[in-house]
């Protein structure tokens, strides 16, 4: 049978909705700023900013950014179902913008999901303008972004999921509404409203830094005995990486034979373009963690083997 004029009509198909269970590990963050450190709102009247949080860990920890905290000499936790619980402070990490906090209620903790495809469907939920939590949608617009300038440490996930203030912290979950990252910043210029360039810290940046955090109370960082810098400009036409400028004798990346010189092109199997990936690489990784660096020397390509102290 001839379909010749036949039309194929493409249906919609319609988001999956979440679980609104999630919202019960989401939190609203009121911190106690000093005076001082509050500002002003357009009235004059002192400004009380709160952010938002996310049940992390069991026991009750719950992660945010070290600016939703800033100044705070103390903490609230407000829970979907209104109770107000006084949270300590665990522990800030600074290069990465990462706080932990602690109530003496068990909240109940997402489900992880591993990194997110491209233009995958992802939805934030925060506590915009600090009107309560809310829920806007989108798509991942791009991963591994690090070097937007926001931290010193960066592994972002960038989505178009409109974000705005008193969101930071918040959940940025899949179409199966398992966590992948904690919102953390919203690109502006000169202005804090939304223009759809927003970034959640992935998950293996965020459980690096909040399990050291609460075993230890800050980042214990391996080491590896050499420093690298950008690659120079006459080999960039043939290489990207970062140029291993300097190895200490008798540490490990030494005793595994990194030479001075080398450019390395990837970390474990990821590519490695620039100095800020470089170093949001070796951040994650933990001291005793053997890691494969693929290096260029003059026309070799060589694996070698280190594992930090």
């Amino acid at each position: 049978m001839s379909l010749v004029g036949a039309v194929l009509v493409l249906m919609p198909v319609s988001a999956k909705a979440l679980d609104p269970e999630v919202l019960n590990s989401v939190v609203r963050i009121k911190p106690n700023w000093p005076l001082s450190a509050r500002g002003q709102n357009a009235n004059g009247a002192p400004r009380d900013p709160q952010g938002t949080g996310v049940a992390i860990l069991e026991g009750g920890y719950i992660a945010t950014n070290v600016h939703v905290i800033g100044k705070a000499a103390a903490v609230d936790v407000l829970t979907e179902d209104g109770r107000i619980l006084p949270a300590m402070i665990v522990g800030r990490d600074f290069a990465t913008d990462i706080a932990l906090l602690k109530v003496n209620v068990d909240l109940p903790v997402m489900k992880t999901a591993s990194p997110p495809a491209l233009a995958a469907p992802v939805c934030a939920i925060g506590n915009q303008f600090g009107l309560g939590l809310s829920v806007t949608c989108g798509v991942v617009s791009a991963i591994s972004r690090n070097s937007t300038g926001f931290n010193p440490i960066e592994d972002f996930i960038q989505t178009d999921a409109s974000i705005n203030p008193g969101g930071s912290g918040g959940a940025l979950v899949d179409s199966q509404s398992r966590l992948i990252g904690l919102v953390s910043a919203i690109f502006t210029k000169q202005s804090d409203a939304d223009i759809g360039v927003n970034f959640a810290t992935s998950m293996r940046l965020l459980m690096r830094v909040v399990e050291d955090l609460k075993e230890h109370g800050r980042v214990i960082l391996g080491v590896a005995g050499f420093d690298a810098s950008v690659v120079p400009p006459r080999l960039l036409s043939r290489y990207a990486g970062v140029m291993v400028s300097k190895v200490d004798i008798q540490e490990p990346a030494f005793l595994a034979g990194l030479e001075a010189g080398d450019i390395i092109t990837h970390i474990g199997g990821n590519r490695i373009p620039s100095q800020q990936a470089f170093n949001a690489e070796m951040f994650i990784r933990r001291p005793g963690e053997l890691i494969v660096f693929e290096v260029r020397r003059g026309d070799m390509v060589l694996d070698i083997e280190v594992t930090l102290n």
